[in-house]
């Protein structure tokens, strides 16, 4: 069995052990082989490439991970990527993700608030050869207005709160992928649905462990950790 077949075999039997929460037992072909064609060990450190194929989490500098494919598959999955789709990403990390999608969809833009980070991986992605991928190196909190509205957005830090500026930037239709909760406490990965009529329709996926969302974030919310602008969800 090789490297990526058995990363694909562990992602698969992931999956069905947690068919309860997440309510499927597999995966979306295309997304599966889009994961199975993105080279892991190319978005990690030299000394971290050992374990690249592993299903978890590894460091990737600056304190940040590069998440679980387990995670990065789901995500993938229920952000229902089709391929003339323009979606958004925030928190680009090392690449990985991104490079992900853009197997899936039209065009990737994302957005990485760490320079150093921004800047090793647009140079990673461009080097790998993935074109429709676009890096910004800006505060996530308030997405890239100047490609929305985006069929679909995946934030890959947790955020206390949903970001209003990335409920305003997804089209009526669209899906943001999300995980919710405060800094290193418990968490949960949420898919929120934006329907035709742009009510806002959340679903909780799953328990997840992320690295928080960072910038501005803070400011804009209230006492409790929820959007000074809107109610807590499960209000």
């Amino acid at each position: 069995m090789t490297q990526i077949s058995r990363l694909l075999h562990d992602i698969e039997a992931e999956t069905r052990l947690t068919r309860t929460w997440i309510g499927k037992d597999h995966l979306d072909t295309r997304v599966m082989k889009a994961i199975g064609m993105v080279r892991r060990d190319q978005f990690v450190p030299v000394e971290a490439q050992a374990y690249a194929f592993d299903n978890g989490p590894l460091p990737i500098g600056q304190g940040q991970t590069i998440s679980q494919p387990f995670i990065v598959a789901l995500m993938t999955d229920l952000l229902a990527p089709e391929d003339t789709h323009v979606v958004l990403e925030i928190g680009t990390g090392s690449g990985y993700q991104a490079a992900v999608l853009s197997l899936l969809v039209s065009h990737v833009y994302t957005c990485e608030i760490i320079p150093e980070l921004a800047d090793a991986a647009s140079e990673r992605l461009h080097q790998l050869g993935y074109q429709n991928v676009t890096v910004l190196q800006a505060d996530g909190y308030y997405g890239w207005m100047d490609h929305a509205p985006y069929d679909g957005i995946i934030v890959t830090a947790a955020a206390p709160a949903i970001p209003d500026p990335l409920l305003a930037q997804l089209k009526p239709g669209g899906r943001l992928v999300i995980p919710i909760g405060m800094p290193y406490s418990y968490q949960e990965l949420m898919l929120i649905e934006k329907t035709r009529e742009g009510a806002i329709e959340p679903h909780t996926v799953l328990g997840v462990s992320f690295v928080p969302l960072t910038g501005d974030l803070g400011r804009h919310l209230g006492p409790d950790g929820h959007s000074a602008a809107r109610p807590a969800l499960d209000e």
